[in-house]
Parts: C-alpha cells; sequence; structure tokens
C-alpha cells in the first residue's frame, strides 16, 4: 500500500475541506504531507526538510504550517514557519500536537489532523486575518504524500 492509498477519498476530502475552511478566514497556508517512514531520527527534522521540499517558506507573510504524519513508524510533527511562530505563544503546537495525539491514540488519524488543521486556523486567523484585496492561496491545499 502507498501512503497516498492509507486514507479513504472521503477521509482525503474531509482534511482538504479542513484546509480550505481554516484558510478561508487566514492568509496563512497549510499543507498536510504523509509518508510511509520518517527518513530521519526526529520528525520535526524530517518536516523542515518537507517544509523547504514544498516550498512553504516562500508565502509572503512566512505564515505556512505543515502537518507531517509518518504512517509506519507512528511519528508526527507540526512545523511553523518564523511570521507564525514570532506570534503565537511558546507551547501553541504542543497543544495542537496533543489535541491530535488524543485522536491518534483511538486510531483516528484524519480526524486527528481535521482537528490540528482547525486548531492552527484558528490561530493563523488572529495573527494573519484574510484580506479579500490582498490574499492569495499561495499554496495547494491538497495532501502532499511521499
Amino acid at each position: 500500500m502507498k501512503p497516498k492509498d492509507f486514507f479513504s477519498e472521503n477521509q482525503k476530502k474531509l482534511i482538504v475541506s479542513a484546509i480550505e475552511e481554516a484558510e478561508k478566514n487566514t492568509s496563512g497556508e497549510i499543507r498536510v504531507h504523509v509518508e510511509w517512514e520518517c527518513k530521519l531520527d526526529n520528525p520535526l527534522d524530517r518536516a523542515a526538510q518537507v517544509f523547504a521540499m514544498l516550498k512553504m517558506h516562500k508565502t509572503k507573510l512566512r505564515n505556512g504550517v505543515l502537518f507531517y504524519l509518518s504512517l509506519n513508524d507512528h511519528k508526527f510533527a507540526i512545523l511553523g514557519d518564523a511570521g507564525i511562530n514570532s506570534k503565537v505563544p511558546e507551547n501553541f503546537w504542543d497543544n495542537i500536537k496533543e489535541a491530535m495525539l488524543a485522536e491518534f491514540k483511538e486510531d483516528r488519524l484524519a480526524e486527528g489532523l481535521v482537528k490540528g488543521i482547525k486548531m492552527a486556523g484558528e490561530q493563523l486567523s488572529t495573527h494573519f486575518p484574510y484580506n479579500a484585496k490582498t490574499d492569495i492561496n499561495e499554496l495547494s491545499d491538497d495532501i502532499s504524500f511521499g
């Protein structure tokens, strides 16, 4: 099975819909990347590699957020760019990770991702509100797979 076949079509739609919904209220950009195995010991380090590969650091306001999920070795990370990290509380990503982990422990990976995306979207909308005149979708909302 390939990582792209892990989630059902309905689950993929729920995740992409959560990204689209979150981005309606913010200029921030949210991406989800899923792969079988984390190629590095630390999932945050791998998330940084994926972040660069997806060119998420090129957003105008440096307000991209990546949700990285490694299925086989049960690792995940949330990585925010410099613009968002300079504005959110220090433990912000930890709070989202804990909420997601509660879902993951119940084998609800899609639901955990959706919950995390919604929480990040709420925070992004506070610090990077949507502007109908200037905001464009800078990054794809589709899930990327490794």
